[in-house]
């Protein structure tokens, strides 16, 4: 009981693990998606013309307005030939510090209008800017249209930047200028309801009188013209540091700042030209906020950057691992079927056909008749009853089979089981086999005449789905055909099959002894064992005309267990013999890594960033990827299900597969990955069973 207690315990923890695991990516997009200042420059905002709610005051009026403190209204010009040089969207890590140097270089001080967020990716260059005499003023934290947000979002933009500002430089503003606003004559009713609320918060709204329209790339002289008086009066100018190719800003500035210098104008920032003070102190409490704001957003920054590494790394991997089953897989295909190809002479060796079954009792029946009416001459089939507790042993011993036998052994799991028929097998070649597993009339015979070859130490055949009429039928039948089936081809080629399949393989008992036999360290008992065999020095090949058929999970939850158990067994197998040698390890455990580990756990990110982009990036272009990806799929899944010589139809479900089958896979992936890290360990572990094998196509049923 308690150690019932402990494993529902482990259980829980893996499971909230998990959980954990994906709420803290989720969020990590989400402070990504917020903080990713990628916006159209100001002035490309259509606004509504109704300003009937703008006092007239206000429109004809100066650029700051001020509604702070509960005095009322009042706005503020700039004196007359005083220049206020205004930059917003910045910093940039480009422009930004070139902007800085034409004003150092003329001793011109500026304003710059900064978006929070950029501010927390580059403080250093806030930091100049204050350090160099300049000041700063907020442009939010993410460059939204304000007007179109509620009230506690409209908070949150402003105060988040006070913080990224405090983190940077030590200092706050009282400064604040709208995104996508310009002139005060200019502003609409809804642009109204911003100033207000921005005034509500402490703020000084300053806008513009004079717009360079640098963020059109008009050219240098347009610009210089566009920011020239056409009289003596004050203005307060607008230029970009930010959002694209800045280098006609710089250029334009350069020429200016001399030319209205000449003609008398003066050079000051916004709260000097009024009488205020820029850039006051922030408080102690403001700068450590805006230092856990600022790590959150470069945390943030850091794992989406590792996350498209990532996305390329495994589209990289799909691509890679297309071209080479098209180059290898087809090439293996031709030459086995090749009318020249043979594995030696005919192997005719008697064959001991090893049953591991725990509560078989709907399908060992139809499994074992199979198997003792196989086209091989010499069969024994050793059914090893691992402590069943329903009539698995009596539905065997009722079908009078003269070729086969039951023992019945305490539970001890499905590795021991088979090394009990191993111990009681009678003959040099072992053949294992599911006992939910029944076998074409020829597959045993086909199945070891590679042994013709005396390295040959394993034999994998040919599995395949044999209750695939519903949709969770039909996507199984998929990947076996192409993530089991068209893969052992590939890693046949290179010599280095990763694992045989428990459902029908055939063994050397010569090399099961060597490799130590079924270890009872992993669960995945069947890949533990096709890697020792291999680090043994003996060769495991595959033979696709050696065909059986399985019953797969009828439902989700078991199959969740069954992967569950699959995927951690083979990480615990892939650990177990990390420390490989010669041939082996440099094919073996790299292939493995890279497509049986890598590229499943990094696949999640194909459909986790194709999401992002359909949220947040260029639908069309996010759209294309993901279809290109599908269409790979689908010529992998064209060329398995031919060489498999599978008609096509249960590929119409291919898409859907891609979408709901392969997301659970992922979890369940994910599952067992966290389950190894904890430790959490399972017993040999049984599905329910219907008997469904109406795909099978074996006679005598």
């Amino acid at each position: 009981m308690r150690r019932k207690r402990r494993i529902q315990r482990r259980r829980a923890a893996a499971g909230v693990l998990a959980l954990t695991v994906l709420l803290l990516l989720a969020t990590v997009i989400l402070v990504s998606v917020y903080t990713d200042a990628g916006f159209s420059p100001d002035g490309t905002t259509q606004a509504s013309t109704t300003n009937k709610a703008v006092p007239p005051e206000v429109r004809d009026g100066g650029p700051v307005i001020d509604l702070t403190g509960g005095g009322g209204l009042r706005t503020y010009g700039m004196p007359a030939k005083t220049i206020a040089l205004t930059f917003d969207d910045g910093p940039d890590p480009q422009w930004t510090p070139r902007i800085l140097d034409v004003l150092a270089r003329h001793r011109v001080q500026a304003t710059f209008f900064v978006v929070g967020s950029q501010v927390a990716r580059h403080p250093g260059i806030a930091e100049r800017i204050a350090r160099e005499g300049h000041e700063l003023g907020g442009h939010t934290f993410t460059h939204p249209d304000l007007a179109e947000l509620p009230e506690w979002r409209r908070e949150m933009e402003n105060s988040q930047t006070q913080l990224a500002i405090a983190d940077a430089t030590g200092a706050s503003t009282r400064l604040m200028r709208p995104p996508y606003s310009s002139f005060a004559d200019a502003l609409t009713d809804k642009d109204w309801q911003t100033v207000r609320a921005v005034g509500a918060q402490g703020y000084l709204t300053v806008l513009d009188t004079m717009d360079s329209e640098d963020w059109k790339r008009p050219g240098v002289d347009a610009i210089v013209r566009n920011l020239t008086p056409k009289g003596n009066d004050g203005q307060i100018v607008l230029l970009h540091d930010a959002g694209g190719d800045r280098a006609q800003t710089v250029a334009a500035l350069d020429r200016l700042i001399p030319l209205l210098t000449e003609r008398g104008y003066k050079f000051s920032t916004v709260s000097a030209a009024i009488g205020g003070q820029a850039n006051p102190a922030a408080g102690d409490d403001a700068v450590w906020r805006g230092r856990a704001l600022v790590w959150t957003v470069r945390v943030s920054d850091a794992v989406l950057s590792v996350l498209w590494v990532l996305l390329i790394t495994a589209g990289g991997l799909i691509v890679v691992r297309t071209l080479i089953l098209f180059a290898f897989a087809w090439r293996h295909s031709r030459r086995r079927r090749g009318p020249d190809w043979s594995w030696g002479l005919p192997v005719t060796s008697p064959v001991t056909i090893v049953v591991p079954a725990y509560n078989e009792e709907k399908t060992i029946g139809p499994a074992v008749r199979s198997l003792a009416s196989s086209a091989h001459r010499r069969v024994e089939v050793l059914v090893v009853d691992d402590g069943s507790t329903d009539g698995t042993a009596q539905a065997v011993r009722e079908l009078g089979l003269g070729n086969v036998r039951v023992v019945r052994i305490p539970n001890g799991g499905k590795a021991n089981a088979l090394n009990a028929g191993v111990a009681l097998s009678r003959n040099e070649l072992i053949v294992m086999v599911d006992a939910d597993t029944v076998v074409e009339t020829d597959a045993i015979h086909r199945l070891v005449q590679p042994f013709a070859d005396p390295k040959v130490g394993a034999v994998a055949g040919n599995v395949k789905v044999a209750n695939r009429r519903g949709l969770l039928g039909k996507w199984q039948h998929i990947e076996y055909v192409i993530g089991f089936n068209l893969d052992r081809r590939l890693y046949d080629t290179f010599r280095c099959i990763p694992t045989i399949p428990g459902a029908l393989g055939a063994f050397r008992r010569t090399a099961l002894n060597e490799s130590g036999g079924l270890s009872t360290d992993t669960l995945a008992e069947d890949t533990d064992l096709t890697i020792a065999i291999q680090r043994a020095g003996w060769r495991v090949v595959y033979e696709e005309s050696a065909r059986a058929w399985t019953e797969a999970p009828a439902t989700v939850g078991q199959l969740w267990r069954q992967r569950y158990r699959w995927s951690y067994g083979t990480m615990q197998a892939i650990w177990k013999h990390r420390a490989g040698s010669g041939l082996f390890k440099r094919r073996q455990l790299l292939l493995i890594t890279l497509f049986s580990v890598l590229l499943p756990l990094l696949a999640p990110l194909i459909d986790l960033m194709a999401l992002y982009g359909l949220l947040f990036l260029d639908r069309e272009i996010t759209i294309i990827g993901w279809l290109a990806m599908l269409v790979v799929q689908a010529l992998t899944a064209v060329l398995a299900f031919r060489l498999d010589r599978e008609p096509l139809r249960p590929l119409w479900t291919l898409p859907l597969q891609q979408i709901v089958y392969r997301q659970v896979m992922y979890l369940v992936l994910l599952h067992s990955a966290i389950a190894a890290v904890t430790g959490r360990r399972l017993k040999w572990q049984t599905i329910h069973r219907t008997g469904d094998l109406s795909s099978a196509p074996v006679p005598g049923r």
